[in-house]
């Protein structure tokens, strides 16, 4: 089993609960957005800093638990911007992925934090970006079971999302409670985790911190004879 939680940290400003997320939860993988990267540690407890984006105004960031895995590889990756990031710059990375080392079930998987165009954009771009997203994680590793977390911004429609996202092989997985409540006609599941080669077992919504968007705790176990085409 695979426990993994993503967080949109509202410009930093929950960063102060980080410690306590990855000491509560006995974590394996910690996927932030919109943190300040220049100001993580390098370790939270027993969680490690496989890589962060460099050149994001939000940025983001991937945490792996350096008892049982070992990061082979890190990239970030741009995707196609909305007018908001050419406004507001630099938005260049929105996709960070690892490739993971299992030493204790002897598997390789990629895991990947995401944050879409805002819900200034349309739809149809940020669809075009979650589909982008899962094919630059190709590089990473062909055929590896995959789990892309983070914030889809995406709260309106997630039944035809979910058709979409389907018909190129993932699965999409909501959580038990929608993860943002602060604008009265923007409430429901903006983070939410797409996967490949994985079984989702529970996706969890926690309970809300400093941040606007509520972190999810996703629960996830490897597919003995799961065959991942892409």
């Amino acid at each position: 089993m695979i426990r993994v939680i993503s967080y949109n940290l509202r410009k930093n400003h929950a960063s102060g609960e980080l410690a306590a997320l990855s000491e509560n939860f006995a974590l394996d993988v910690l996927c932030l957005q919109e943190c300040d990267t220049t100001d993580l540690p390098a370790d939270l407890g027993m969680l490690r800093l496989a890589d962060s984006t460099k050149r994001n105004r939000l940025g983001l960031a991937v945490y792996y638990r350096a008892d049982r895995f070992s990061a082979r590889e890190t990239r970030t990756f741009a995707l196609k911007k909305s007018l908001h990031d050419r406004v507001l710059k630099p938005a260049h990375e929105r996709l960070i992925g690892t490739r993971l080392v299992d030493e204790e079930c002897g598997r390789e998987l990629v895991v990947a934090s995401f944050h879409a165009a805002p819900l200034t954009a349309l739809n149809s771009l940020r669809r075009e970006q979650i589909r982008a997203a899962h094919e630059r994680l190709l590089s990473l590793g062909h055929g590896l079971p995959t789990l892309m977390v983070g914030d889809y911004n995406y709260p309106l429609f997630t039944t035809n999302l979910t058709e979409r996202v389907n018909e190129t092989g993932y699965d999409l997985s909501l959580s038990d409670r929608r993860t943002y409540t602060r604008y009265k006609f923007f409430k429901g599941h903006f983070d939410f985790a797409t996967s490949i080669g994985l079984g989702i077992d529970g996706v969890e919504t926690l309970d809300r911190g400093a941040s606007d968007h509520m972190p999810i705790l996703v629960t996830a176990s490897y597919l003995e004879n799961a065959v991942v085409e892409i």
